[in-house]
């Protein structure tokens, strides 16, 4: 497991056609790789969420293309595609008395690897939770 803070842009948009396709083009034109996409749409406007570890400041590109948006950091986690591990994640966050505000990722095949981005309260304290989880993980697959 693979334990990381990225960045995170809520994004306030129009719901019209092509509306992605712009904020789209600012990220290719920048050269920024988009690590996580989700959207919400209510009626005739909607926010998307990126997820970016970029060292640029989106902040001023996607201002200067005329987008508003807030930055906020949330916590990356690789891990191998199968079953349970988001409640894994889940349950070591609530134990530890983190709530998550946001969810969204990606799942890998089985043996493979998914992304699960989360937006939480306290980044750094998920973050230690998160690595010891991980460094459990990796003591209990180590043979004797």
């Amino acid at each position: 497991m693979k334990v990381d803070i990225l960045k995170q842009f809520s994004v306030f948009m129009p719901n019209r056609p092509g509306a992605l396709s712009g904020l789209a083009r600012v990220f290719s034109e920048k050269n920024i790789d988009i690590l996580g996409l989700a959207s919400e749409v209510r009626d005739d406007s909607g926010v998307v969420r990126i997820a970016v570890a970029a060292d640029a400041d989106v902040s001023a590109i996607l201002s200067q293309a005329g987008f508003s948006s807030v930055e906020t950091s949330l916590i990356s986690v690789e891990l191998e595609g199968r079953p349970g591990e988001l409640h894994r994640i889940a349950k070591t966050l609530a134990d530890g008395k983190i709530n998550i505000t946001t969810v969204y990722g990606s799942s890998g095949r089985a043996g493979g690897i998914s992304r699960i981005l989360v937006a939480v309260e306290n980044v750094q304290k998920a973050r230690a939770l998160l690595e010891t989880l991980s460094a459990a993980g990796s003591a209990a697959a180590q043979p004797s």
